[in-house]
């Protein structure tokens, strides 16, 4: 069977990661890649960053990749010009990606390369899922001369469907399941209902997940104190947004981690959490294993591939065990090594 994967390789050293993460994929499978312009890179074209066509093409797919997207080229604070980030709240809109999944798993190799002790991330293995299509930076939004508002909605709808697939991933995960909902449930009327939605949720449908509120600023303190206290961490768009960059930095480089944007039915978008570097872009200096993870993500969870992407992963894995360190990562394995350190501990 033939996978149609739509591919947005966008800025900065988005088509360098972009590039090698197809070659590892062709070894791995059928696959059909259609490349389209996306971010800057068809703002250029464009003149917006998300076209009709290209999400008409991404809802056709059967998964879609995203390398990066942004850069100082397009950093404006003109509410009427284009900017790159725009096309991920359209992809998220268009294609009804409400959840939005973060592992965080430090691996062995690379404990001493986290900005926090070894005794303290040693172990930590924990889930981060995020509201990822309501909140505040969907809500309405309004400006003058002397003031700006950002409306913060949610649903009874929309916290229910974030919340049982945080409880289906945490019984997926562990046998001894637990869930950590993060909100400002002392302070904002959204989380009080998120709070009690996601409460009632878990002793109608969930009973046997372990599920405990979290104000979101102990979240952040405890994520660096004991990180390892977490499996499945629940939140709402905005919160998640911090908490999974400040979960991120576990495990020493944010090149190092992928995330996956699913919906209920369609294809899903999988991509590395890191930007796209416009320091290094065409310097065959950017790390590759975050988008290596992304695609297996994607063969997880958008193609139901549990085998290849298990490959993938333990290639990244071995490779890192065996001294492969790109410049993030302290060492100066450049792209191209970097990759062929993985190909060859593909199983």
């Amino acid at each position: 069977m033939t996978h149609l994967i739509a591919t947005l390789p966008g800025d900065g050293i988005g088509p360098e990661i972009m590039e090698p993460t197809l070659e590892l994929l062709e070894g791995l499978g059928d696959f059909e890649f259609q490349e389209h312009l996306f971010g800057g890179a068809s703002i250029d074209v464009h003149g917006v960053a998300l076209t009709d066509e290209v999400l008409a093409d991404c809802r056709k797919a059967d998964a879609v990749l995203l390398a990066a997207v942004g850069g100082p080229k397009w950093d404006t604070t003109d509410p009427s010009k284009p900017r790159p980030e725009q096309g991920l709240l359209g992809l998220r809109k268009g294609l009804g990606l409400y959840a939005n999944l973060r592992p965080v798993k430090p691996l062995p190799a690379l404990y001493d390369s986290s900005p926090l002790r070894r005794e303290r991330i040693e172990g930590t293995d924990l889930l981060v899922v995020r509201e990822l299509t309501g909140g505040i930076y969907f809500g309405e939004k309004t400006r003058t001369a002397t003031s700006a508002s950002d409306l913060c909605i949610y649903t009874t709808e929309e916290i229910e469907r974030i919340a049982r697939t945080a409880f289906a991933a945490a019984e997926a995960r562990s046998s001894s399941p637990k869930v950590s909902s993060v909100d400002k449930a002392n302070v904002l009327e959204t989380s009080r209902l998120w709070r009690e939605v996601v409460s009632e949720l878990h002793t109608r449908e969930f009973p046997a997940v372990e599920l405990e509120h979290v104000l979101v600023d102990n979240a952040a303190m405890q994520l660096v104190s004991a990180p390892r206290d977490f499996d499945t961490i629940l939140t709402e768009n905005m919160f998640g947004d911090i908490l999974s960059d400040e979960a991120a930095m576990l495990t020493g480089s944010i090149g190092m981690l992928p995330s996956a944007s699913l919906s209920g039915d369609g294809p899903g978008m999988f991509e590395p959490v890191h930007g796209s570097a416009p320091d290094i872009a065409g310097k065959g200096l950017a790390n590759p294993l975050a988008m290596f993870l992304s695609a297996a993500m994607m063969l997880r969870h958008g193609l139901g591939l549990e085998s290849e992407a298990a490959a993938v992963e333990s290639g990244v894995e071995r490779a890192l065990a065996a001294g492969l360190r790109t410049p993030d990562l302290g060492g100066e394995a450049d792209t191209e090594q970097a990759t062929r350190a993985v190909l060859e501990n593909l199983e």
